[in-house]
């Protein structure tokens, strides 16, 4: 949890504020910048193993204080008609880090016809650096048969990126 700034819990009229008041107000939690990723690419993966989709974007944090809220919108999620148990699980990495995934996102529909969907998650995180910095997605099939997609027909899936300050 961010350290609270030193502000009085009221302003009134004609109060001068002090040099620290300012400086707290108007550095407290605000955007510093933000970096948007898209891709349309389709991806396929038919094993347990995690594998690399197409999203990306990079951002490098002003103070190792700052907070990064990484907001992903994953679509085309698919399994092909081939074998009905395909599930998908989507991850979230901060280079090698994991940083959130979704449980099994059940493509099943007792029959071998496809199946699809979306997934969307927010976090909130301390990668605590001032370097570059990637976050990705990732995703498998935890059924390890067959093939499960990402961006299945030209899906627009979304990564924003948006350092917030401390």
């Amino acid at each position: 949890m961010a350290t609270p700034t030193n502000l009085p819990a009221a302003f009134s009229t004609a109060q001068v504020l002090t040099a620290a008041q300012q400086n707290a107000l108007r550095g407290a939690f605000r955007v510093l910048q933000v970096i948007y990723g898209t891709t349309t690419t389709e991806t396929t993966n038919s094993t347990s193993t995690f594998a690399d989709t197409t999203l990306t974007a990079s951002i490098t944090p002003q103070s190792v204080d700052s907070k990064v809220l990484v907001m992903v919108s994953q679509n085309g999620l698919f399994k092909q008609a081939t074998n009905s148990q395909n599930r998908i699980k989507v991850r979230v990495m901060r280079g090698a880090t994991n940083i959130g995934e979704n449980g099994n996102l059940y493509l099943y529909t007792d029959t071998a016809t496809g199946n699809g969907g979306s997934y969307s998650i927010s976090i909130l995180d301390s990668p605590a650096t001032t370097s570059a910095t990637t976050y990705k997605t990732q995703f498998q099939n935890p059924a390890n048969v067959a093939a499960v997609l990402t961006q299945e027909n030209s899906a627009r899936s979304t990564i924003v990126l948006m350092e917030i300050s401390a």
